[in-house]
């Protein structure tokens, strides 16, 4: 009998509900997005009512394949979920209704409460307890500008009957009842991106919620990664475990099988995320990276991580696409950016809402730079792929600093990943190897991963040597250290020119 496992991805652009064997083959999925809100110059908002239905909506479909495929809904054993992190979303305690829109991990209205908090005092031991920087980043700081900003949010929260939780808590209350006994929890990896827990403890901080004034009872419960939080309720998945969730990036870490201290991944989505496995311990950077927790599998130790975060990936290549208008569909790009040898001195700062890791410069803005009458379309093109890639460059060397071990070679996923030139200049860049799975859904089969041990799919690490190995794609440097080296001197010339703007 053949057995499968449902992953809900759910992302900043788009939901998605893909189906696995044991394998880690996809048997079917479906994808669908939904409306982004931009109400003013450097917010970004999303509707929880769109990101649930386009959940169902998914679900729906995508069973609907898989039926037609001769399998039937009672061969899924267990649901895991992985979400876009940081995303907050607040809701009535007994009606379930969200109080306002979702406000997304890359909105940056919180800029100037950033500087209020960073004035304070004890905002220099924060980072020890909770391994982040006071970032428009994270989801506290955005709790904390609703709670001044929306009345009807302070009242709400003053009065206890609001229910807060990031993209993950909000889908798993809706799937388990709603207000009808909906669960509402979290796992340590999305809570580990609010600023509000401690992250040795795997708690909530009383030091850390009094910073931020946030009461503890309208936090989610935190869960483990990998455990049977409940049973779905709604959908043609009704009666199946919901069993495993994870925020996406570390969800891509367990995907792409980095269960070794030292191994990294690199996802290149919206944004670009790099993980890279420090053991149990944490490792608090000195070079501008996060420390976040990577995954904790129910009662087994817990995994740490350092995180570079890049806040503008495929979400540039859109932004050329529906602004510029030098190409119709993404895919495009990339036969423009093979037409020319180089960008002909061009370079891209793809500050859109500031630079995350390692600079941490929200007062950085967008700036293309070397333009001369000899540009044309396709340099910006090669450009826009190159700023990516010039920024995990930046990300890498932190890495290497703080670890005190290069890395030989990078694990990749994501949508910009299927972009042979792209992956072929970022290995030219960072001037190592760069492996691309065949099977490119690292993400949501990390979600499925954690699922299926829960529910005893995967015993042990071993019982996962076969998923997704076949197929893998190694591109080589082909560019010479020198000429790699100078590129990216001219790059942080570059960064300087994007930097105080805000």
């Amino acid at each position: 009998m053949p057995t499968f496992i449902g992953s809900i991805d759910q992302g900043t652009t788009s939901s998605r509900f893909l189906i696995f064997d044991s394998k880690g083959a996809l048997i079917a999925y479906h994808q669908a997005e939904f409306n982004q809100y931009y109400p003013k110059p450097g917010w970004t908002e999303h509707d929880p009512v769109d990101i649930i239905e386009s959940v169902y909506d998914c679900i729906e479909k995508g069973l609907k394949k898989f039926i037609e495929k001769g399998y039937s809904v009672t061969d899924i054993k267990a649901i895991g979920i992985t979400n876009q992190r940081e995303t907050i979303v607040v809701w009535d305690k007994f009606t379930g209704k969200h109080l306002c829109n979702a406000v997304v991990w890359n909105d940056v209205r919180t800029h100037f409460l950033v500087h209020d908090l960073n004035k304070r005092p004890e905002a220099k031991t924060l980072k020890e307890l909770c391994g982040l920087p006071i970032s428009t980043y994270f989801s506290a700081v955005k709790f904390k500008w609703l709670l001044e900003n929306v009345p009807k949010i302070k009242e709400a929260h003053d009065n206890e009957t609001l229910l807060f939780g990031t993209v993950d808590s909000w889908i798993i209350y809706n799937l388990t009842g709603g207000n009808d006994g909906g669960l509402h929890i979290t796992d340590v990896t999305n809570a580990s991106r609010t600023m509000l827990m401690d992250i040795k403890k795997l708690e909530w901080s009383d030091e850390l919620l009094k910073f931020f004034e946030i009461k503890k009872c309208v936090l989610p419960k935190i869960c483990s990664s990998s455990e049977i939080y409940g049973n779905i309720k709604v959908t043609s998945l009704a009666g199946i475990p919901i069993a495993g969730a994870l925020g996406d990036q570390q969800s891509a870490l367990v995907g792409q099988k980095c269960f070794k201290r030292g191994e990294a991944k690199n996802t290149y989505g919206t944004g670009c995320f790099m993980l890279f496995n420090t053991g149990t311990e944490p490792v608090i950077s000195k070079s501008g990276l996060l420390t976040t927790v990577g995954y904790k599998f129910g009662k087994e130790d817990t995994v740490y991580a350092l995180e570079g975060s890049i806040a503008v990936a495929g979400s540039a290549i859109k932004w050329v696409r529906d602004n510029l208008g030098i190409i119709n569909e993404t895919s495009e790009i990339n036969e423009l950016a093979a037409s020319v040898k180089d960008t002909g001195g061009v370079y891209f700062v793809t500050a859109f809402s500031g630079l995350f890791a390692p600079y941490w410069r929200d007062d950085a803005r967008g700036c293309i730079v070397g333009i001369t009458q000899y540009t044309n379309k396709s340099h910006i093109a090669r450009a826009t792929l190159e700023a990516v890639c010039f920024q995990t460059h930046a990300i890498l060397d932190a890495m290497n600093k703080d670890s005190g071990h290069p890395l030989t070679s990078l694990k990749v996923d994501g949508g910009m990943t299927n972009s042979d030139i792209c992956m072929q200049i970022q290995a030219d860049i960072l001037g190592i190897d760069v492996d691309r799975p065949a099977m490119r859904e690292t993400t949501a089969l990390g979600a499925a991963i954690a699922a299926g041990f829960a529910v005893g799919i995967w015993k042990s690490w071993s019982d996962l040597d076969e998923v997704n190995d076949k197929g893998r794609t190694t591109f080589s440097p082909q560019m010479s250290k020198d000429e790699s080296e100078q590129k990216y001197k001219t790059w942080q010339k570059a960064i300087e020119k994007s930097l105080d703007w805000a």
